[in-house]
């Protein structure tokens, strides 16, 4: 029977909703590609992307256009998992007409949470994120600390007593799971409360919180589930904290991850009611990996630590003011570190109370970002700046009536490139609304430095340089024009160096250039990473002396931070740089050409001496006639432009610029992509993708066996050897007459030993061993240390141990045979004479070969010092050698008997001699060893202590 429209509102829906929805399609089509669109078949089956060239913004617009021909409100989801318009129209025919006119009303607003009073002071003592949450739940446990719009009509909301209790249940979970300090957990979760708990809760279970993003669609499972397992084989995760309809999915990366042994939801670790084991975090501590979305064969994870964030944290609010009466609106994922670190741990520290909606929300219809701000009376917001350009161009007017924006006072624009004609379009539609342009506050940031590193001025707005764009590609040189000069190009000023960073601009040799000089951005300061995640070789590319590089192009002008590009994007041609943004973002205008899906780079080919210019557009074009007018258009643009034409332009269908999780190209990857013949060819069904991944892992498994069968063979060839060489040793300790004898033989057959089991020690600065008596000082990072300096240091040392050693029935005769000198830890009077005892031989002409961290632990880090060594140095007079191991922590960490064969490093560094006196002298000498150490090492300071000491210079 046939619904009566008089009758059933939505009957109208149901009769003529398909051949509207495919006009709606047809014509959005249209407007995206003009001319291919007349020739462009739509139908319920053709996919929104491979077939009629949606991106994910014109999917959002599409949804827009929809909500407002049929009156309707779509899920939110929608526009990321629709792939067909069969889906829009399965979810039209769901809604119930007349309620998109209805307003965005988020009732349960700032009126229905209890009106919470100023925080009195702020946790300025706080030494990790742990103490911050304690110093909060200390003094107002019942105070909302972030409220979850989990649709218009529901909002969730969780205080900083209940945050504290989540997180400990989710840490007696991931303890009883199994999970031991400093192992690596993800966190594969939507935006909610459950993130801040999880988050929270590995920490305190003592673990490294990973955050990943989720899947959105079963099309792209493939590249997803790849990506994911490349992060956690790097970052070692043991567990994955995931959603339930994710688990199945999930345990697909156990193949790739050997080290995943858990995966779970966030209700089954919450299920017991016990409190965990305590952890004691310290500012050295990793507090989280910022792994970057675009992440594949090489993952760089952010090492981020809690001295690294909470440094970052207080400069970024001293700049902005911040307080517990603002409150940040924010739809940014929180596996990105500006909805990460900007918005949850932000408001997290300062008290402000965080309003958040899921990032899907805002992409369903982005005017639900600023009814949030408008209902919630929202003071600070941030965003990249395509969300402030679709709101300033793409939304509707009817879907911001009744807005109020007068107490948004911080609208940051940053995480990609700013344009300054965004910020001038998004200004002038939202000033009637009582938006005050002084707000906006575009800042430049990088995972590497926590977060933020330049920060405009208090209500200073957009400033903007014209500068001439041939000099600037010629010279290098930011000239200024007038703003209405044919060659000025705009570029949006970011502000000035946090306090405690510091911002220069260095040519390629590491010189740091004059003011206007364009360069390579480089930074320093107390929230600077100390390297990426397991990456020694990104580390040490990131590192330019005391300066990190940012990877940006810009200038400094006034002290103000200007970014002109990408240094690993441009292009050297004929002495010119070229930045690919400008002829990217001309050519996606042409007409044919798919907007945003433009990709400019530079390739090498061999023997040329130059980098050839490649031109990489997507389009629908096919008739020959045409695709040369596409051509020629293009190398005219790149001639206007850039000063002369492309060698190479390619035409591709769609899909062939590859781009990250939020947009943005991957110029490297469709580089590669083009140079491996890679460029068009077409995506596999998913049942397809979930079978590779299947006989991938059944490869993998088998890898992995034949691996762990190689290492065990290798073992039993290690402590072969390694008995061999010890019956020797026990003989020489024991049948040689003279201690000098037994250290010879001990140091050959350490020597042996190296050479027998396949272990090359490379030995740097032999030359820096002092001719008389001295304190050598070493690292400590595994079982193997006291074998590989007596096979590499070409000097008779007598090592210092603890007394419990001594005691011991077997290796307490052993090693008083070659004379190791014993030292008392906890009876203050026997560490005394212990200490005279150890300046009394080093007077005599012994050298003292020290571990002064005591201990040594499996996780990359340098521990605190003792200060005997240092005091007996300065007592005795004699200088101090600072020893850095390398690689010896591979070789055979803690809690680990089957060895794992690689090279040794060991660096002696130019000696140290005391300066002055008493227990200050020892003090000053042992912290500039150690930071000798830490910086050979690369590895991160485990103890916190050289922060106050940098954060001081």
């Amino acid at each position: 029977m046939t619904p009566d429209p008089a009758l059933d509102p939505s009957a109208a829906v149901q009769l003529d909703a398909e051949p509207r929805l495919l006009a709606l399609v047809r014509e959005l089509a249209h407007h995206a590609q003009p001319e291919p669109a007349a020739r462009l078949p739509v139908a319920l089956g053709s996919r929104l992307e491979r077939d009629l060239g949606l991106d994910s913004l014109a999917r959002v617009e599409l949804g827009l256009r929809v909500e407002r021909e049929f009156d309707v409100r779509l899920p939110e989801n929608l526009a990321a998992e629709a792939e067909t318009p069969a889906d829009l129209l399965r979810a039209l025919r769901a809604a119930q007409p007349g309620k998109r006119s209805e307003p965005v009303s988020f009732v349960t607003q700032r009126s229905d949470v209890p009106e919470a009073l100023p925080v009195a002071g702020r946790p300025d003592d706080a030494r990790t994120l742990l103490d911050v949450l304690d110093w909060h739940v200390a003094r107002h446990a019942d105070r909302v600390h972030a409220t979850f719009l989990a649709s218009d009509d529901e909002a969730q909301t969780l205080t900083y007593g209940e945050l504290r209790g989540r997180a400990r249940l989710v840490a007696f979970g991931l303890q009883r799971a199994g999970i031991a300090p400093r192992e690596a957990v993800a966190i594969m979760l939507p935006s909610g409360l459950d993130f801040f708990a999880t988050y929270c809760g590995i920490l305190m279970a003592g673990g490294v919180p990973v955050p990943i993003y989720p899947p959105f669609r079963m099309s792209t499972i493939e590249d997803h589930l790849r990506r994911q397992a490349g992060i956690l084989a790097n970052c070692l995760a043991t567990a994955l904290v995931t959603v339930p309809e994710a688990k199945l999915l999930a345990r697909l990366l156990r193949a790739d991850v050997p080290s995943l042994r858990q995966v779970v939801t966030v209700r089954e670790l919450e299920r017991d009611a016990a409190e965990p084991a305590p952890f004691a975090a310290r500012p050295g501590d990793i507090a989280f990996l910022q792994y970057t979305s675009g992440s594949t064969g090489n993952p760089k994870g952010v090492i981020l630590t809690h001295a690294n964030l909470l440094a970052n944290l207080r400069a970024m609010g001293r700049a902005a003011g911040v307080g517990s009466d603002d409150v940040f609106v924010s739809w940014l994922p929180l596996y990105h570190d500006m909805g990460l670190i900007g918005a949850w741990m932000g408001s997290l520290y300062f008290a402000m109370h965080l309003v958040l909606m899921s990032p899907l929300a805002f992409l369903s219809r982005p005017s639900r970002w600023l009814h949030a701000i408008h209902a919630w009376r929202g003071t600070v917001s941030a965003a990249p700046n395509f969300a402030f350009e679709l709101l300033a161009s793409r939304v509707d007017a009817r879907d911001l009536a009744g807005l109020d924006l007068s107490s948004w006072r911080w609208a940051f624009n940053g995480a990609e490139g700013v344009s300054a004609d965004t910020l001038v379009r998004f200004a002038e539609r939202f000033h009637p609304m009582g938006f005050d342009p002084r707000s906006i506050a575009p800042v430049y940031g990088l995972a590497e430095c926590a977060l933020d590193l330049a920060f405009p001025p208090s209500r200073r707005g957009a400033l903007v340089d014209h500068v001439d764009r041939e000099r600037l590609m010629a010279t290098g040189r930011a000239v200024a024009v007038a703003p209405g000069d044919p060659r000025a190009v705009k570029i949006v000023a970011c502000g000035r160096a946090l306090e405690g960073c510091a911002i220069r601009i260095a040519d390629r040799e590491g010189r740091s250039l004059a003011d206007r000089v364009e360069g390579r951005v480089e930074f320093k300061g107390p929230s600077a990473t100390q390297g990426y995640y397991r990456n020694p070789e990104a580390t040490a590319a990131l590192k330019d002396g005391e300066w990190l590089d940012s990877g940006d192009l810009g200038y400094l002008a006034a002290g103000e931070l200007f970014i002109t590009g990408r240094a690993k994007d441009m292009i050297i041609r004929g002495g010119h740089n070229i930045y690919p943004y400008e002829l990217e973002e001309a050519v996606g205008k042409l007409p044919g050409i798919r907007n945003g899906c433009v990709a400019v780079f530079g390739v090498v080919s061999p023997g040329a001496v130059t980098e050839r210019l490649v031109v990489l557009a997507e389009t629908r074009e096919e008739a020959p006639a045409r695709c040369d007018a596409l051509r020629a258009a293009i190398n005219n643009l790149a001639v206007d432009l850039i000063g002369g034409p492309a060698d190479e332009i390619v035409l591709a269908p769609p899909h062939a610029v590859l781009k990250t999780s939020s947009g943005k190209i991957r110029r490297a990857a469709t580089r590669d992509s083009y140079q491996r013949g890679l460029v068009g060819r077409k995506g596999r069904a998913a049942w397809l993708q979930l079978a590779r991944l299947a006989g991938a892992g059944v490869l993998a498994r088998g890898r992995h066996a034949f691996i762990a069968a190689g290492r065990m063979a290798y073992g039993a060839w290690f402590w072969t050897v390694f008995g061999a060489v010890a019956v020797l040793a026990l003989m020489s300790a024991f049948g040689l007459p003279e201690v000098r004898q037994r250290r010879a033989a001990s140091r050959r057959l350490s020597r042996a030993l190296a050479k027998l089991a396949g272990v090359p020690i490379e030995l740097e600065g032999a030359g820096n061993l002092p001719a008389g008596p001295f304190a050598l000082v070493a690292n400590h990072v595994s079982f193997a240390d006291v074998f590989v300096l007596l096979a590499s240091v070409p000097r008779d040392l007598t090592f210092v141990a603890k007394s419990e050693y001594a005691r011991h029935w077997f290796v307490g005769p052993v090693l008083e045979r070659v004379g190791t000198r014993f030292v008392e830890r906890f009876e203050a009077g026997r560490s005394v004479a212990d200490a005279r005892e150890l300046c009394a031989a080093v007077r005599a002409g012994e050298s003292l070969a020290f571990f002064p961290e005591g201990t040594f632990r499996r996780e990359p880090g340098v521990l605190s010092f003792r200060t005997g060594a240092f005091a007996a140095a300065v007592t005795a007079r004699v200088p101090v050698v600072p020893v850095t191991l390398v690689g010896a922590r591979t070789l055979l960490p803690e809690g680990q008997w089957i060895p794992t064969p690689t090279a040794v490093r060991v660096v002696i560094d130019a000696p140290l001699m005391p300066e002055g006196e008493g227990w200050k002298a020892a003090v000053k000498l042992r912290n500039a060893a150690r930071a000798v150490i830490i910086a050979r090492s690369q590895e991160p300071d485990a103890a916190g202590e050289l922060a106050p000491v940098f954060a001081a210079r």
